[in-house]
């Protein structure tokens, strides 16, 4: 086990001095992608280390933003509609001023099309993340704050000892459905096409695209394989650990519970390198958890019932130089935004509304046909830890492959049985949408306090009455998170689901993701933005209209502890 983690270690420095290479190797107009077996390893170890880079923003960015949503009233007026806007945004809207912008800026090296691909990847991954922190600190216990401030928590012991364990379970599930929506535009960042130009970066998503174009079924294959690996791996060597870690911190009074331990723990107990580098780590957590000292009980009794003091000036300069900032920016782009809209005619808003209707449609029976399969499953696999255990791997796998990568080998499929892109799009855009509502509602089941479970079975709970007056309230809160996160991502879905290239013939299906993807080839901007634009406001509209509204009735009537 030495040899195996000083190896591990080796080999992260090593990877680390590649992934720098490439980013500053010479910007070519035309870059080669090797379809021979020997390049693939390289491929995939490039785009496994562009998504765990983005997911470290992305991580970064959820904790932060949330967090100062939850606790600043003033700023959740504005970051929440922010996030409902930016999350309804197609990511290929972004695509083209992303990979421009940057490739112009660092014009000499693959930098900019690196960050590109990165943000590419980091917008498909964050805003799930992002709601659902949020939502685990609007749900954490009352009483759990009432002893953080007792004991004279600083912000960074609350975050640490209160808000990140009791939010931990659902942030990691969150996450594994979060990379594999980040992976889901694999191909379409790593080989994106705009106005004649071509910006491609060596990886999986760009061999797979390749692959495609040629017809060359072996390689296609072989990709498959090269992405089924990289999952597999990513599953027990990351997530599987961090989940088993994380059921510790599952609200229980059931005293005689251990922590469980994963099978990697165990076998990394057995190196001394390992034990040397755990020790190293446990000091530094424990001198930025220094102990704090609580305060007497008069004063406890007084810090508990004051009311929190009001933003300081410096913090309110700080607020009016933000807020000037992004109303400078918000007028800038409006003014751009009108400039290019104004260049349309009646017939392209009449074509953009019908496809939207056409649209809207195809996503909400998504939504529907995932709901029904992933709520009774995630439940029963969230309540039973052995079988979660057995068949995470197997659910990791499905929902984190890059169901594009598949999509030639489905619209197959949809044609052998008769069918027509026109209603197989749903399929389509099923696959990339119902892991959301899975995990989520995992995640809540896995959560549910033992002791609940338990009164449930005293009061002979049972059948429907079961579902209905325990499991279903007590996953609800979770479950809309997952509505939400899951419609957002079927709109997205819709852009590779409804205009799917299959070697030289490119299907479609009408509808505004087909309408977005022919615009963005053609870099017909003033349609793309129009398009953009107008699948943002209906997102962000069904998001206020019924999301919102669900979730906060499933917040103030389904909470266990409030």
């Amino acid at each position: 086990m030495d040899v195996v983690v000083l190896g591990g270690v080796a080999a992260l420095v090593l990877g680390v001095l590649q992934i720098a290479a490439q980013w500053r190797h010479p910007l070519l107009e035309q870059v080669h992608i090797d379809l021979s077996l020997r390049s693939l390893p390289k491929y995939a170890f490039f785009s496994f280390a562009r998504g765990w880079i983005a997911y470290f923003f992305s991580l970064l960015f959820t904790l932060v933003v949330a967090s100062w949503a939850f606790y600043d009233a003033a700023a959740r007026r504005y970051i929440i509609p922010a996030l409902d806007v930016l999350q309804s945004m197609p990511v290929t809207t972004f695509l083209p001023s992303l990979e421009l912008g940057l490739v112009a800026v660092f014009h000499r090296s693959n930098t900019g099309l690196e960050l590109a691909c990165i943000l590419s990847i980091f917008l498909g991954q964050v805003w799930n993340m992002t709601f659902s922190y949020y939502d685990s600190l609007r749900g954490t216990p009352a009483d759990f704050r009432m002893l953080g401030r007792l004991y004279n928590f600083n912000w960074w012991h609350r975050f640490w000892r209160i808000e990140l364990p009791f939010g931990a379970q659902g942030l990691l599930y969150n996450s594994m459905v979060s990379m594999a929506g980040g992976w889901f535009f694999l191909s379409i960042c790593e080989a994106f096409s705009s106005g004649g130009r071509d910006f491609r970066v060596p990886g999986i998503g760009s061999y797979m695209q390749l692959a495609t174009d040629q017809g060359n079924v072996k390689a296609q294959i072989c990709g498959v394989v090269a992405m089924g690996a990289i999952i597999i791996i990513t599953d027990r060597l990351i997530w599987t650990p961090l989940i088993v870690w994380s059921r510790k911190f599952k609200l229980d009074d059931f005293g005689g519970n251990r922590t469980p331990q994963g099978a990697l723990s165990i076998w990394l107990a057995r190196s001394v390198a390992w034990q040397r580098i755990s020790a190293a780590a446990h000091t530094m957590q424990v001198k930025l958890l220094r102990p704090v000292q609580p305060p007497s009980a008069a004063t406890s009794l007084i810090k508990v019932g004051e009311t929190p003091p009001p933003p300081s000036k410096k913090i309110q300069v700080l607020y009016a130089v933000l807020l000037l900032g992004l109303v400078a920016l918000m007028a800038w782009g409006a003014w751009h935004l009108v400039w290019l809209l104004a260049q349309l005619h009646v017939r392209d808003w009449y074509e953009i509304v019908r496809d939207t209707g056409i649209t809207f449609t195809r996503v909400m029976v998504a939504v529907f046909i995932g709901t029904l399969w992933t709520v009774p499953f995630g439940i029963w696999i969230g309540l039973n830890p052995k079988l979660s255990g057995r068949l995470q791997p197997f659910i990791q796998f499905v929902a984190s492959f890059p169901a594009p990568m598949l999509y030639p080998w489905l619209l197959g499929l949809i044609f052998f049985v008769h069918g027509t892109l026109q209603w197989g799009s749903i399929l389509l855009i099923l696959f990339g949408t119902q892991w959301y509502i899975l995990f989520n509602v995992a995640g809540a089941a896995a959560a549910i306090p033992n002791d609940m479970i338990s009164c449930a079975d005293v009061l002979r709970l049972k059948g429907w009455r079961r579902w209905t007056k325990f499991l279903i309230p007590a996953v609800l809160p979770s479950l809309v998170t997952g509505w939400l996160t899951a419609a957002g991502g079927a709109w997205n879905a819709t852009i590779v689901a409804e205009y799917v290239p299959s070697g030289n013939t490119i299907f479609h299906a009408t509808g505004l993701g087909d309408y977005i993807s022919r615009m963005g080839a053609a870099s017909d901007f003033p349609r793309l933005a129009a398009a953009g634009l107008i699948m943002a406001g209906v997102v962000v509209l069904i998001n206020r209209l019924l999301w919102k509204r669900l979730q906060t009735l499933a917040n103030d009537r389904c909470r266990f502890i409030t």
